[in-house]
């Protein structure tokens, strides 16, 4: 009888033996399941970075309203002679207009638009858009640069 109380507790004491050795196997394992899940959610957080960073990186080269680019606008008949710009688009923004027609044939009109077309372009370079004033004394070239630069800048837009 002693003989089998010692056998029954040596059983006893390899199932616990048993179970705990079970219960420190599944503890590994749940561990590493979780290293790997981690390194995974890491890995996955690195990646949405990194697409994140390159999506900032785009959209600061391209961050305005218009694609870059030189684009010309249709010419405009504005009584005395026809008015035709073209804009350039750098990151996105007006760079620059450069008048490619603009009455010149009188004196006249020579110096009204050496005067108008720097105002015009200056002006559509700040306000990032054809919508600018027109120069008193120029209105037929101001509104030639206007409907000009708005046929450009329609083309221009991203």
């Amino acid at each position: 009888m002693v003989q089998a109380q010692q056998q029954t507790a040596a059983q006893t004491q390899a199932a616990a033996q048993a179970k705990a050795a079970a219960q420190a196997q599944a503890q590994q394992q749940a561990a590493q399941l979780a290293a790997q899940q981690q390194a995974a959610a890491q890995a996955q957080a690195q990646q949405q970075a990194a697409a994140q960073a390159e999506a900032q990186a785009q959209a600061s080269q391209n961050s305005g309203q218009y694609r870059n680019g030189t684009y010309t606008g249709s010419s405009v008949d504005v009584f005395y002679g026809y008015v035709q710009v073209q804009a350039v688009i750098k990151s996105g923004q007006i760079a620059d207009v450069r008048f490619l027609q603009y009455p010149n044939d009188r004196g006249t009109s020579r110096q009204i638009n050496s005067q108008a077309m720097p105002l015009l372009t200056q002006e559509a370079i700040q306000v990032q858009s054809a919508n600018v004033d027109g120069v008193s004394g120029a209105s037929a070239t101001s509104q030639g640069f206007v409907q000009s630069l708005s046929d450009a800048l329609s083309q221009a837009h991203a």
